[in-house]
């Protein structure tokens, strides 16, 4: 099976790609996608549904997790990532991709076993887990993998006709 994370966001849109076969976990892909910040907000939504969609033809993902939104000092920041955020659910829900919402805290716990792990820590344990030479790059990508990795551990420990799409 295919895990696809991301981690969202309106300026850049992480995400991370592992294949988990019979107990085994390996790396496929990491990567960003970005928007201009010069665009308006409609431009840059209708860019990652576009670039989301492409990702999801690219890598065939049978399961998504996808970072929940933390409330932060910043609101109107917030506003526009749940706009991003909703447009990414929106396109897994159109290809009838199950999509599981990971906080913050449940990612750091299950990749580093501490959930107040900071982004080093969760970095080089993904390194260290999928053997890599070097975290993926930038910290986005290297976030979407840690998603992937922890979607992957979630899914394999329920029924899969617990998720919905």
């Amino acid at each position: 099976m295919i895990f696809l994370g991301i981690d969202p966001g309106l300026a850049t849109v992480g995400f991370g790609a592992i294949e988990a076969i019979d107990g085994q976990v390996r790396f496929l892909d990491a990567g960003v996608f970005e928007t201009p910040a010069h665009s308006d907000l409609g431009e840059r939504l209708d860019s990652i549904r576009t670039d989301f969609i492409q990702i999801l033809q690219e890598l065939k993902p049978d399961v998504i997790g996808m970072e929940e939104l933390y409330f932060a000092q910043n609101t109107a920041s917030a506003l526009k990532v749940a706009h991003a955020r909703g447009v990414l659910v929106q396109v897994a829900f159109e290809h009838g991709i199950p999509l599981l919402a990971l906080t913050p805290l449940q990612i750091k716990q299950n990749i580093t076993g501490d959930g107040h792990a900071d982004k080093w820590q969760v970095q080089e344990m993904v390194k260290r887990l999928l053997k890599l030479p070097a975290a993926p790059q930038p910290d986005d990508a290297a976030d979407g993998v840690a998603i992937a990795m922890c979607t992957e551990r979630i899914y394999a420990s329920q029924l899969p006709h617990t998720l919905k799409p």
